[in-house]
């Protein structure tokens, strides 16, 4: 071997120690940051378990089944936030998911022109960075005086089924509902893009050669091939509703009496954090705790639920 092989061969291995060296601290560096952030969510978990912990004692498993919130008397439950918290996010899903899905499929396809797919594509990521104060105040003024005709007349219709029975009077569940679907619209969009644009375009080149059509290639191969990043970004989106605070507040009623109606007036629990945590004393504050607790709880078996839908979606499709 000559001088200059040698040498060669000496730098390649000085340069594979170096990169090992990099690839240990980067290891490292990596395993510390999520250490912090476990740590973080554990101390998070730990002071509300701890805050609540007078409040688990004195209502125990009721305060999950009772509707009755009463500071004067002292007589705490949480099912009216509970319920509301869950049929506004699951609601505003079942709406935003046809939506965002539809709109990420035609802004990737090549049914519009070029130019106009990149505007509408800057559009929807322009509206996720509208803050929630102002999607609040425009649904306020702007989206329920113009929903409540609608709405008059589905009660006056479908009145006598218990989900539309109350008449509508201004801020409620249904109006609550339509702004969470605003607000987790571009969070389905932008990933269902995303994950749209991730498919090989081989599988569509050998979906059309076999005869199929476009929409057949769409159904039959696209959505299949990006369904675990479309279920990830909706499940993702549910999270958010679920913990939505200030449009909600703003526009929900926020009455702590429980109604099975969408029409009616109603609360969530990031709602009643909000509204009632600055002025609450005592036993209160550990109700409040408590409610924090179950909405915590919530969130992490949506995530666990997700992350087992994405991958047995991608064993499935992979």
């Amino acid at each position: 071997m000559t001088p200059f092989a040698l040498a060669d061969a000496f730098r390649l291995r000085r340069r594979s120690g170096s990169e090992k060296l990099v690839d240990q601290g980067f290891r490292q560096l990596t395993i510390v940051l999520a250490s912090i952030v476990g740590l973080v969510l554990l101390g998070i978990l730990l002071t509300v378990l701890s805050g609540s912990k007078e409040a688990i004692d004195a209502f125990g498993f009721k305060f999950l089944t009772t509707s009755s919130w009463d500071p004067v008397s002292e007589k705490y439950g949480a099912f009216t936030a509970i319920y509301g918290t869950i049929i506004t996010s699951l609601l505003a899903l079942l709406i935003a998911v046809p939506l965002g899905v539809g709109t990420a499929i035609f802004i990737t396809e090549n049914l519009i022109p070029l130019r106009v797919r990149q505007f509408l594509g800057l559009m929807v990521e322009l509206l996720a960075a509208i803050p929630s104060v102002v999607l609040g105040l425009w649904a306020i003024f702007v989206m329920e005086p113009f929903l409540r005709p609608i709405l008059e007349a589905v009660n006056q219709v479908f009145g006598w089924i218990p989900l539309f029975s109350t008449v509508p009077q201004g801020p409620g569940v249904a109006p609550a509902i339509l702004i969470l679907v605003v607000m987790i619209l571009p969070i389905i969009t932008a990933i269902s893009r995303d994950s749209l644009m991730q498919v090989p375009p081989e599988l569509r080149q050998a979906a059309y050669g076999i005869g199929t059509t476009r929409w057949g290639a769409i159904l039959q191969v696209i959505l299949p091939a990006a369904v675990s990043g479309i279920t990830g970004g909706v499940m993702l989106a549910l999270g958010r509703a679920m913990g939505e605070t200030m449009a909600v507040t703003m526009i929900i009623g926020n009455s702590t009496n429980f109604s099975w109606s969408l029409l009616a007036p109603g609360n969530t629990i990031s709602s009643m954090l909000a509204n009632q945590f600055g002025e609450a004393d005592g036993i209160q504050v550990s109700a409040l705790m408590y409610a924090a607790l179950i909405l915590m709880i919530l969130t992490l078996v949506v995530n666990v639920f997700a992350q087992w839908i994405v991958r047995r979606l991608s064993l499935k499709y992979s």
